[in-house]
């Protein structure tokens, strides 16, 4: 159990003993947990709580009186000087929390001991859950639009596994319909043509000999584009699938035809204007939506449906996370009303990625060298390495839009984040190869006592933390900055604490403070799909 879980545990043990009726009036029965804070000003604190504000206002109490009380409940308790030194209550009514030094050795020595095992969890107690992402249509190469939903959905992803879910990557092939025919017309350069630029010229000239069917060039044309672009952009980038699913398969197996069966035989379909309709009012949306269109051809939610159908249904996902760009924001409320009309309600959340666009010299870019149009990923490999594209996609939330500073990108100075961190990496490597990577005695770090020594443990302290936070809440923008922080403190420590002093007690544990960091920047890293060089 880490710092913050036990605070967690005894703040809600104390408050349940103490204001037992202050619960029952708030119609819970149990307190589900006590929000734990994280002070911005050390000196307030390595952790705080605010509760005793909320408490003695509704019993008009003095909050400080409150967290005075509590704060007693809670230093009782047997195991807390094993975690804390010191609970402080400040106005108005916080309690802060200060690590004690015995804590911080004692996560150090953890991490030596569990190594690349360091920060795994159970909170997904192996329920299966798949994260589909990219999943762009392939009718032409990957844009930087398309692009952001990769690495987010891919370290997305690397969270669940280290949180201890089962976790499937997939990505889902829209290679069936009116985008596969208007790619047909586009190769075939007739007056339907949609798509232009010089990947379509290579393909004009390479799929000639199909003379003029249109449906059948766009399906081949599509399956190249998937094996000779897609695949192998994903791939420069450090992404792979676990599965490649196509739409087609849904229509081959009649699984949309099953799907809709279903919805039919629940009542959840009705016929107006020579359409069929789905009732997705009678789950929230504002409009109900065409399932199949007057000329007898399915919509793209239809599908949709059925595929989703088919996850939870066939595949048993506990849990499924759609990624998807903020343009289809159109189309959320249809499907989650059907997977909720087929009895999988509160099972699918659909994560919207914001727009990104690339920035040279203050000003935005717009060209692309392959469509004369929206910038490709491809554009962007030739420019940068995957370490950075990667990082730098995933620097913001989701839901805010991603200015690229392709200028800072190119830095290989300590202005770029990833440089910075990976320099911190090289470092370790360094020190330690220097000590011919051995640490005869990494169990005892009891001669870590100066604060610089400390600031890094707390930083290494809070990598689970992470962890949790994240597969909770989604935000994959903290884990950039928690190895940007944990970089930054290592590089304070380094030029605070020499490492190969000749005291040799003091020497051990400064090495294995320092291995322990190199774990865990591994570790993060890992998850990032960032690589960690040893030398630069």
């Amino acid at each position: 159990m880490n710092a913050r879980q036990y605070l967690t545990k005894i703040s809600r043990e104390a408050i349940i003993k103490l204001y037992p009726e202050w619960i029952t009036q708030n119609s819970s029965k149990e307190l589900k947990g006590v929000p734990i804070l994280k002070p911005k000003e050390k000196s307030f604190g390595d952790y705080s709580i605010g509760i005793a504000m909320q408490i003695a206002k509704e019993r008009k109490q003095n909050p400080e009186q409150v967290a005075e009380d509590l704060k007693e409940a809670l230093s009782k308790d047997d195991e807390f000087f094993d975690y804390f030194d010191l609970a402080q209550v400040v106005a108005p009514g916080f309690i802060n929390f200060y690590l004690s030094k015995q804590y911080l050795w004692k996560i150090g020595q953890e991490v030596l001991r569990r190594g690349s095992h360091f920060g795994n969890l159970n909170i997904g107690e192996k329920q299966k859950i798949q994260v589909e992402f990219v999943s762009a249509n392939p009718t032409g190469p990957l844009t930087i639009g398309n692009g952001r939903g990769g690495p987010y959905g891919d370290v997305l992803a690397n969270i669940f596994q280290k949180a201890g879910y089962q976790v499937r990557k997939a990505y889902y092939i829209n290679d069936y319909g009116n985008q596969i025919l208007a790619l047909g017309h586009s190769v075939l350069k007739d007056n339907e043509a949609k798509y232009t630029g010089e990947y379509i010229d290579k393909l004009h000239q390479e799929l000639s000999y199909y003379n003029g069917d249109a449906y059948k060039i766009g399906k081949r044309a599509a399956k190249i584009i998937l094996e000779k672009s897609i695949k192998p952009t994903l791939k420069k980038l450090n992404i792979q699938f676990d599965e490649w699913f196509s739409e087609t398969t849904l229509y081959k197996t009649k699984e949309v035809d099953k799907t809709i069966a279903l919805l039919k035989q629940k009542g959840f379909l009705y016929e107006k204007d020579g359409a069929t309709w789905f009732k997705s009012t009678e789950f929230g949306d504002e409009r109900d939506r065409v399932i199949i269109k007057s000329d007898g051809t399915k919509t793209y939610l239809a599908g949709d449906i059925a595929y989703h159908y088919y996850k939870f249904k066939k595949q048993k996902f506990n849990k499924v996370i759609d990624i998807w760009g903020a343009d289809h924001f159109g189309d959320v409320p249809g499907l989650r009303a059907g997977v909720e009309a087929l009895g999988y309600q509160g099972k699918l959340e659909i994560i919207l990625l914001q727009f990104v666009t690339i920035m040279k010299d203050g000003k935005p870019m717009k060209m692309s060298k392959r469509l004369g149009t929206a910038i490709t990923l491809d554009d962007l490999l030739d420019e940068l390495p995957a370490d950075v594209i990667r990082f730098f996609f995933l620097e913001k939330s989701s839901d805010t839009h991603l200015n690229f500073d392709m200028n800072l990108a190119k830095e290989q100075s300590e202005k770029n984040p990833v440089y910075y961190i990976q320099y911190a990496y090289a470092r370790i490597n360094s020190l330690l190869s220097k000590n011919n990577g051995k640490l005869k005695n990494a169990k005892e770090l009891s001669p870590l006592t100066k604060s610089k020594e400390l600031d890094l443990l707390k930083q290494i302290s809070y990598f689970p933390e992470i962890i949790e936070d994240i597969a909770k809440d989604k935000q994959v923008q903290h884990l950039t900055q928690y190895v940007l922080d944990l970089a930054a403190t290592f590089h304070i420590f380094y030029n605070d604490c020499y490492v190969l002093v000749d005291d040799e007690p003091l020497r051990q544990a400064r090495l294995s403070l320092v291995k322990a960091t190199q774990i865990v920047l591994k570790n993060t890293l890992d998850i990032l799909g960032i690589s960690a060089p040893k030398k630069m």
